[in-house]
């Protein structure tokens, strides 16, 4: 009897082999999706330059990164330099077969074997990444227009990092979040068979549910989203003030993901006519909540106060809400007009 039970949990649930499934289904979108991506932000480029990084090429603003590139003496970008680009293909359908053929064959043991060739190919991955950043940002042309002794101009490998007058942001893209989910994933269900092993039991437990739900939001989490202002911290994008009053903030996203934030209204507008961004870049505009806890809140389902008794920071006097009925109770106290967001950017 016992020898029954622990070749049958040698075996892989129903669940684990679904997720595996899943998995392998999920690398092959990695092959048409950006893997990595660089975010280039200086004050000459408010919109942002961005290099993505694919499994057969680059793309981007390649050709304007080489341009600025080549006055401080760094090598160009081409695909066909990189030979990584001609086997990575390769190796990710190899893995995409490997997850669906273990979902197939369902032995726990070459789950194991899958996960610690999975582990090895990333900590290899990162590895060459860095080495490549590492002969980018150092080997430079002596014959540079600009010199700056001592200056290197690596890339971080993950993070941000200050390149004279150019912040960079190193950060996985789609295709990098799904490989990071798979990878995520194949450790819970290693995890969860052994200790179903250990225990001696047959009866699937939440775990892989789990497994697969963090999978799956893991496939969603590079959507554009706006994020938290930093009173004290942020400054307004358009009138460059420390934003300090977090009841009249504001954010633009663009489709690109770059987040301008902004202290009032008036600085959103002023930004707005200026063009810095055209119209068909802004995935959304969003404006603080005037009511605690201060949440940001889309443009197109808030509710906007304008009353001289708001005195906001740089005078617009606008607020937003995210119900009427808060707007409601607050006018006694900033007697005033109710206006549609169409108006505010009047």
């Amino acid at each position: 009897m016992k020898s029954i039970l622990t070749s049958h949990n040698t075996q892989l649930t129903t669940l684990s082999r679904i997720i595996l499934f899943i998995c392998g289904l999920g690398l092959l979108v990695v092959l048409f999706a950006p893997i990595w991506r660089i975010d280039l932000m200086a004050p000459q480029y408010p919109e942002g330059l961005r290099l993505l990084i694919y499994a057969d090429n680059l793309a981007g603003n390649v050709d304007i990164i080489n341009g600025l590139n080549h006055y401080i003496g760094m090598k160009t970008l081409h695909a066909d330099d990189f030979a990584e680009f001609k086997v990575l293909p390769y190796i990710i359908v190899f893995f995409s077969i490997c997850f669906i053929g273990v979902a197939i064959l369902a032995k726990r043991k070459w789950m194991n074997l899958l996960f610690v060739l999975f582990v090895a190919f990333g900590v290899l991955a990162m590895v060459d990444f860095w080495r490549w950043e590492y002969n980018y940002g150092h080997d430079l042309s002596p014959d540079a227009a600009i010199k700056v002794p001592g200056m290197a101009y690596q890339p971080p490998l993950i993070g941000y990092k200050q390149l004279l007058n150019f912040g960079a942001w190193s950060v996985p893209d789609i295709g990098g979040w799904i490989f990071i989910a798979a990878g995520a994933s194949l450790l819970g269900l290693v995890i969860y068979e052994w200790r179903r092993m250990k225990t001696g039991t047959t009866q699937a437990t939440k775990l892989p549910v789990l497994i697969l739900g963090i999978f799956i939001l893991s496939l969603g989490s590079c959507s554009t989203n706006p994020e938290p202002i930093q009173v004290g911290k942020d400054n307004c994008d358009f009138c460059k003030m420390t934003i300090s009053d977090n009841r009249f903030g504001a954010e633009i996203v663009t489709q690109k993901g770059k987040i301008f934030k902004f202290d009032d209204a008036h600085c959103v507008n002023a930004f707005l006519d200026a063009k810095t961004v055209a119209q068909t870049d802004i995935a959304g505009t969003y404006f603080t909540n005037f009511i605690q806890p201060h949440e940001l809140v889309n443009v197109e389902q808030a509710y906007f106060l304008q009353s001289p008794k708001l005195k906001s920071p740089m005078n617009g006097n606008i607020a937003a809400f995210s119900q009427e009925d808060s707007l409601n109770k607050i006018l006694p106290q900033f007697p005033g007009f109710k206006i549609r967001w169409e108006e505010v950017q009047k």
